[in-house]
């Protein structure tokens, strides 16, 4: 069983391989209209921002070809020199970003991207890829706004369990970058092509990375009531409050919005989301001879997910069945332990399992697709019906692990940890879920 669902997992990632991706977009099997916009161009300069980056833009060089003018990736860490090939000594640029926080790096390659975009000329494509993490990785705080002040009220709002579109209403109203802010710095007779590896449920395009290319619908009013609702406003910088207050009063000019003249030479198409690679691993699942079910979107609370997750397996006693969902659920951190999203998902999913008797033999993975599940080294982690009684007979305290958000500890010790490394992707959670029902199959 531990054996499939890794195997399933695996196949998830290989859906929404950067490679892959980029390959079928460019020979048009995604959007008609991709193909035509880099044949129209005399010369394309690729800018690549986010986890998925350097695959992205190794798989556009290598498709474009001699009409590549120059590229620029933004990364969390730069790749091998051997990983470039030729293009390490070329016009193929690498610099890096921080994320979950950005930091003064980030600041570096949000500027740089913003000079990047700036030189294009006449005639030119912008090939902007976006994926996961690039609203950390390339932030350019606007006129006054210190970064330090953004990475305090970033962090604040990931505590209070802001949703991503919350946190980007807000990182939005303080940037120079985001919400249409990298569009402004296009020549105005170029144009921009985005090619969008999305980690945001619904693939909102104003969310990915924060739509440096596209317009804005949130106002300074939006980012108010975000930060009071969150009951931070009493705590936020005055630089920011004052920022806000001004733009909510018309004193300072909006993010990009619709009727932008910008935004007609610009398109910008998602070739790849959570559905991509759940669709991946369902086919494999399929093909290893499970049933397989695609459950709703993992959109809510984690604690309600989980115990909608437990009842459902617990009650199915037919079969091989595989039951795949996808998403982000919503995790509030109250303790100060390690550990991230998915793996205090499984740990709160053992917990209820462990209450929920069956005959079946049950086991499940929660995993990031990025394979950095929270600032750990771990993708997610691996549970069953009788990870709890392990942890007991280890004397590892699961009740406490869950409080201290400390999953990470726990797995480590009974060994459920999933190590993938970084896997070149980011479309947020994956889970699998494996029930092997009334034939006998033994499950540590």
């Amino acid at each position: 069983m531990r054996s499939d669902l890794l195997r399933i997992y695996a196949a998830g990632i290989a859906a929404v391989a950067p490679r892959r991706l980029i390959g079928r977009a460019l020979a048009g099997e995604l959007d008609p209209r991709i193909p035509v916009a880099v044949e129209s161009a005399e010369r394309i300069r690729i800018l690549a921002v986010g986890k998925a980056s350097v695959g992205m833009a190794l798989a556009a060089r290598e498709r474009l070809g001699a009409k590549v003018l120059d590229t620029l990736v933004v990364t969390i860490a730069p790749p091998p020199v051997e990983d470039l090939g030729d293009l390490a000594a070329g016009d193929f640029s690498v610099i890096t970003g921080a994320h979950p926080l950005p930091d003064a790096s980030s600041v570096a390659a949000g500027r740089a991207a913003l000079e990047f975009v700036a030189r294009t000329r006449a005639g030119e494509l912008l090939l902007l890829l976006l994926s996961g993490g690039a609203s950390a990785m390339m932030a350019v705080p606007a006129p006054g706004i210190a970064i330090t002040d953004k990475i305090a009220l970033s962090s604040a709002l990931m505590r209070a369990g802001a949703s991503i579109g919350e946190l980007n209403t807000v990182r939005k109203h303080l940037s120079a970058v985001k919400g249409g802010g990298l569009l402004c710095a296009l020549n105005e007779n170029a144009t921009m092509l985005s090619l969008i590896l999305s980690d945001v449920p619904g693939n909102d395009l104003a969310t990915i990375g924060s739509g440096p290319a596209v317009a804005d619908p949130t106002t300074f009013a939006d980012a108010i009531a975000v930060l009071k609702r969150r009951k931070l406003w009493g705590r936020t910088p005055e630089a920011v409050r004052d920022r806000l207050e001004r733009g909510a009063a018309h004193e300072i000019g909006e993010t990009m919005k619709r009727d932008d003249p910008a935004l007609q030479r610009s398109l910008s198409v998602v070739i790849g989301d959570n559905r991509t690679a759940c669709d991946g691993a369902a086919e494999a699942a399929s093909s290893m001879g499970y049933v397989v079910e695609r459950w709703r979107d993992l959109s809510g609370p984690a604690e309600t997910i989980c115990r909608n997750l437990a009842t459902h397996l617990s009650e199915l006693d037919y079969g091989r069945t595989c039951v795949i969902a996808g998403g982000e659920p919503q995790v509030t951190v109250r303790g100060s332990g390690r550990g991230g999203r998915a793996q205090h998902c499984a740990l709160l999913l053992a917990t209820e399992l462990a209450q929920r008797p069956s005959d079946a033999a049950i086991g499940a993975l929660f995993a990031g697709t990025d394979g950095i599940d929270g600032p750990t080294d771990a993708a997610g982690a691996i549970v069953t019906a009788s990870t709890m009684r392990r942890a007991l007979e280890a004397r590892l305290d699961a009740p406490g692990a869950l409080a201290r958000n400390d999953s990470y500890s726990l797995f480590q010790g009974l060994g459920d940890l999933i190590i993938t490394g970084p896997t070149g992707t980011n479309v947020t959670d994956i889970f699998v879920g494996l029930v092997l029902g009334g034939e006998g199959r033994p499950v540590r």
